[in-house]
């Protein structure tokens, strides 16, 4: 079985929950960025990528806005099931933007990165990584890739939603949405591609918005039946 989760920003605790442990061996979980367990190769980070290795079933994560990109993109780049990975262990790999993965006779096209809502902190702090944001060399690779499978992919995996989803989700809180190119080639994607389901992290939310659009934290969701874990 197939299952997405989101951010975990290196909290070693979410694969302590009640659904985390059903996964079985042959398994495959998702995370929809902010994986957070590439960030600084410290003493206890190599722990817990060691106890991470030693799961049963396999590991698979786009980058979101809050990874170590210089550690990420230092990584072994190997193929994965048709599209272009990172390499961490052996049932652990970074599923690298703009591709497209054939996995169970499904395809999944993935997209990491976004921009970070404290982005003017951040950069202030000299703590700001221009790779948290898709280069135009990716994105383009990711309309190709599309384009080459009549843009029809049956699972769509993102950090950041389209615009039209965060400008939603951002009403009740009555506060300014920041919006960015990457929102917005995504709604082109969501008008231009045939997808049975998107599954996006970022907004700190599980939610399903509509019946193709879900917004997933922490939940552990099967991806094609859509059942919560």
């Amino acid at each position: 079985m197939i299952y997405v989760t989101g951010d975990m920003h290196g909290d070693i605790s979410r694969f302590e929950t009640p659904a985390m442990k059903k996964l079985k061996k042959g398994d495959i979980l998702i995370v929809c960025g902010d994986f957070g367990f590439i960030w600084d190769n410290g003493r206890q980070e190599q722990k817990y990528l060691k106890k991470l290795a030693r799961k049963k079933y396999t590991i698979c994560f786009i980058d979101g806005t809050h990874e170590n990109f210089e550690m990420l993109n230092a990584l072994p780049v190997t193929t994965w099931n048709g599209g272009k990975v990172h390499q961490v262990a052996d049932n652990i790999f970074h599923m690298m933007r703009g591709q497209i993965f054939t996995i169970d006779n499904l395809t999944f096209f993935t997209m990491g990165g976004g921009e970070s809502p404290d982005i003017e902190i951040r950069f202030e702090e000299k703590a700001w990584d221009k790779d948290e944001f898709p280069d135009r060399d990716e994105l383009i690779e990711g309309a190709n890739n599309l384009e080459e499978r009549d843009c029809k992919v049956d699972f769509i995996i993102t950090h950041e939603p389209t615009v039209k989803i965060k400008t939603f989700l951002r009403l009740k809180d009555a506060e300014f949405v920041p919006v960015n190119g990457l929102n917005t080639y995504f709604e082109e994607l969501s008008g231009a591609c045939t997808y049975r389901r998107w599954y996006f992290g970022s907004m700190h939310l599980d939610k399903y918005i509509s019946s193709s659009q879900v917004a997933v934290y922490r939940n552990v969701i099967n991806v094609v039946t859509g059942e919560i874990m």
